[in-house]
């Protein structure tokens, strides 16, 4: 059960232990669906029209765009920037989760409203996931500039970017695009939580027909709510990642066109003029896919985990209680 469950008070995991599933779920989430993710961010930096019928960039299509990196750069490529992406989604799913535990039960405890209605997880899950965005930034933007790069490298390894862009950009840097991430990420967030939860209550079993089957609706329910959360949060993802690469232009240039935004407004402004609406939904198609994965398996596996836990706790319990022979 994802969030404070009050019926489940003998047997409630502690916030290190929410923290601690979290990372892991991250962590192996994050190794399946790396791919994906350096499709979307190639599609979003590209200026030109990302279109199959009419190709105007360097990426046109997934398959073309797959087929293209992996000949130029190998199958590494796919996962460029995964140490920081590691260390992000082991660090973001650890805020995350044991924020929204220790929020839900907050909200439980203090207030007259149930920790396990849609409603209270949509703003537990947007107000833990602006603190582990917080948390985490720095990472977010270091693995975007590391999948953003192409052939030959800027960045030699993490410790490098770190040195180079702090020498050449200063710190803050690293928090480029933070107000947009923000503004997306408390309702895409806060979606994933609603809708997963009101999924699960919709797919729920009925009383007496056992446990199985937990373990794909969870998957099944996790991937609905991230396609939808994510269909209507991402513009801000996009505009995140422009700014992001903002003085990173050198390393762009063999990918195509390159701008430099001024800030939000202003990459907000020149996308609508020069690419239209449309330009605001560059790389949905692979963030949808990813969004899927990536959403379904976090719940998959934090659940998983959680239950572990749960099991080895109540083994444990077992144990010292049974009279000994």
């Amino acid at each position: 059960m994802v969030g404070y469950d009050p019926g489940a008070q003998g047997t409630a995991l502690s916030p290190e232990e929410a923290a601690l599933a979290g990372s892991a779920a991250g962590m192996v989430t994050r190794a399946l669906i790396s791919p994906f993710d350096v499709l979307k961010i190639r599609f979003q930096l590209q200026i030109e029209r990302v279109s199959s019928q009419r190709p105007e960039g360097k990426y046109s299509g997934l398959f073309q765009a797959a087929c293209c990196i992996h000949s130029e750069e190998g199958l590494s490529a796919f996962w460029k920037g995964h140490i920081p992406a590691q260390l992000l989604s082991i660090g973001f799913g650890a805020v995350q989760f044991a924020s929204f535990e220790c929020l839900t039960e907050v909200v439980h405890k203090s207030t007259p409203y149930d920790s396990q209605t849609a409603g209270v997880h949509f703003i537990c899950g947007g107000l833990a996931a602006c603190s582990a965005t917080v948390v985490c930034q720095p990472l977010d933007t270091l693995r975007t500039r590391f999948a953003a790069q192409g052939e030959p490298k800027v960045y030699r390894n993490l410790r490098h970017a770190v040195s180079t862009m702090c020498r050449s950009e200063g710190g803050l840097t690293f928090y480029r695009g933070l107000c947009p991430t923000l503004m997306a990420v408390f309702p895409y967030a806060g979606l994933q939580f609603f809708f997963y939860n009101v999924f699960k209550k919709l797919l729920a079993p009925p009383p007496n027909a056992g446990k199985s089957g937990g373990g794909l609706r969870s998957l099944v329910c996790g991937s609905g709510a991230g396609m939808i959360s994510k269909t209507i949060t991402y513009p801000f993802d996009l505009f995140k990642k422009r700014l992001q690469v903002g003085g990173f232009e050198t390393a762009r240039v063999h990918f195509g066109q390159v701008r430099s935004y001024r800030g939000l407004v202003d990459c907000m402004v020149q996308i609508a003029k020069e690419e239209g609406v449309r330009g605001f939904f560059k790389g949905l198609s692979p963030s949808l896919v990813k969004a899927a994965l990536s959403t379904g398996f976090t719940f998959f596996w934090y659940e998983f985990f959680l239950n572990a836990m749960h099991n080895l706790k109540e083994r444990e319990r077992e144990q010292k209680t049974s009279p000994k022979t």
